[in-house]
């Protein structure tokens, strides 16, 4: 689990062709913070936290065709940012910050390569800081990230695929292995599993078409480029989130989402920003938690 955001990349779902715009708040309560290294697993202190984050973003189709076989061709821009607040208390260390402000923009293309395989490619960049003045941003806060991948189509509702993501978040351009998986089984029964951007598992109800009823399991985050005792350093915070979510469509495109349930985990530390931090033992992270969020999809 840990660094997952460090190593991340941009993916586009393809499932609707529609312009979308998304909004999300989420709030996660107040729980203790702790040390886990090898055996130990240990409180700090009194040190505890509660976070709120903001969530939004957009994508754009510039263009889309069908192939002779029925299959998408699509280019689009994407863009998205993130702001989160961290009510970090009883801290003696320097060992979480207090915000950050995440923003990015890509530009996606999807082509279908034969029956069975297609090609989905991004390259874009972004900006992620500790904190929400434009004045202090730096080109180290600066994120390039370029990725290509081959997917497999198995059925219309099971894909696959692997390749290459290409990043500078340990200052220096790195490659890494990049992974698309996308799963979904509809009816009156609903069943969806997706790894696009973070990780999304759901399993539901659909009472009608306005209404369906989720419980839903997440796994997403932010990071910040920092400096601290004059190093390069890279703060994270990270969160496993599990619950209930009613979902209600409103007229053809508009669907509120309201969830309630669990933090399972959210860690949040500062490492050095070079690989060598991908592979050391320690980890800090903050306890369950209450967690609610409420969010609104648009298509157009």
């Amino acid at each position: 689990m840990k660094k997952i955001l460090v190593i991340a990349f941009i993916l586009i779902g393809y499932t609707n062709i529609n312009a979308q715009i998304m909004f999300k708040t989420e709030y996660f309560g107040k729980s203790g913070y702790r040390m886990t290294e090898g055996d130990r697993d240990e409180k700090i202190g009194n040190s505890k936290g509660s976070a709120t984050v903001y969530q939004g973003g957009i994508n754009i189709p510039l263009s889309v065709s069908l192939n002779d076989k029925n299959r998408l061709k699509m280019w689009s821009i994407s863009a998205g940012g993130a702001y989160a607040k961290l009510d970090n208390k009883n801290f003696t260390e320097p060992l979480v910050i207090d915000e950050i402000m995440n923003m990015g923009l890509s530009l996606d293309h999807l082509r279908p390569l034969n029956d069975k395989w297609s090609m989905m490619a991004s390259v874009g960049g972004g900006i992620y800081m500790p904190s929400t003045q434009f004045s202090k941003i730096r080109l180290k806060n600066v994120l390039g990230n370029a990725s290509a991948i081959f997917i497999y189509h198995f059925k219309p509702n099971l894909e696959l695929g692997l390749g290459i993501s290409m990043n500078n978040s340990f200052g220096y351009p790195m490659v890494f292995l990049a992974f698309y998986f996308n799963w979904t089984a509809e009816g009156k029964y609903a069943v969806k599993i997706s790894m696009m951007d973070g990780l999304e598992m759901s399993a539901g109800y659909n009472v009608n078409k306005y209404l369906s009823l989720n419980i839903v399991a997440e796994m997403n985050g932010q990071m910040a480029f920092i400096e601290q005792d004059g190093k390069d350093k890279i703060f994270s915070h990270q969160y496993i989130v599990a619950g209930f979510r009613p979902e209600i469509k409103i007229g053809k495109q508009i669907f509120i989402l309201i969830t309630a349930g669990i933090s399972a985990i959210r860690p949040a530390e500062i490492t050095n920003r070079n690989i060598k931090s991908m592979f050391q033992d320690k980890e800090y992270y903050f306890q369950i938690a209450p967690y609610v969020s409420a969010g609104l999809n648009i298509g157009f």
